[in-house]
């Protein structure tokens, strides 16, 4: 994907809320938590059309992808069964970059898909680059059996053990394993976004 320029901490700044789940994210906000180029002024009021727009954002800049790769994850959730919104979420949480992030593998999603880019992580006993690879229950994550790559995840995972793991994961540190248990629900996915506002901007 094109990489966005933007500095992380003026897009939590614009949004006034942390969609990277990084902590110094939170900290930024409390010490700046007014928009970029409004120090002074509360937040301008937006139009609907607006505030369906910075939703889209928030999620899009939260997992990393491009326009055209949300455009096609949406349009997928909407050929669904099921509520669209809640079928995007589900979709983007599959995928295997995600998983590396959530399992404290990376200290953030572009990490981990560069982690995945790279061939440091199994699925399923082979190596997989492509990080938009969906996983489904019964798939196994595990590292690259080589020593340099496990010591590098074992940092992280030291680094990262405040976040906890999903409900729909399984995961040994120890060993340097996980598995899918089930299919991720949206109640266990945390909300940092109105997909239901997601819904109406790409239906209009």
């Amino acid at each position: 994907m094109a990489k966005n320029s933007t500095a992380k901490g003026k897009i939590v700044r614009r949004f006034g809320i942390n969609i990277f789940g990084n902590a110094k994210y939170d900290r930024l906000l409390k010490k700046k938590p007014a928009p970029p180029g409004e120090p002074k002024k509360g937040r301008v009021r937006q139009t609907e059309y607006g505030r369906q727009l910075a939703e889209k954002q928030k999620v899009k800049f939260a997992y990393g992808l491009s326009e055209r790769q949300f455009r096609n994850v949406f349009a997928k959730a909407k050929r669904m069964k099921g509520v669209a919104g809640h079928n995007m979420l589900i979709l983007l949480e599959r995928r295997l970059d995600n998983v590396v992030y959530r399992l404290g593998m990376a200290a953030s999603r572009s990490q981990a898909r560069q982690l995945v880019s790279h061939g440091h992580v199994y699925l399923n006993g082979r190596r997989v680059n492509v990080p938009s690879a969906l996983v489904r229950p019964g798939d196994a994550i595990t590292a690259k059996p080589r020593e340099a790559t496990k010591e590098m995840l074992r940092r992280q995972i030291a680094e990262n053990n405040h976040r906890p793991i999903p409900p729909w994961l399984s995961f040994s540190a120890d060993e340097l394993s996980a598995s899918v248990s089930v299919y991720p629900t949206r109640d266990m996915i945390p909300t940092i976004a109105e997909e239901q506002m997601i819904v109406e901007f790409y239906s209009k």
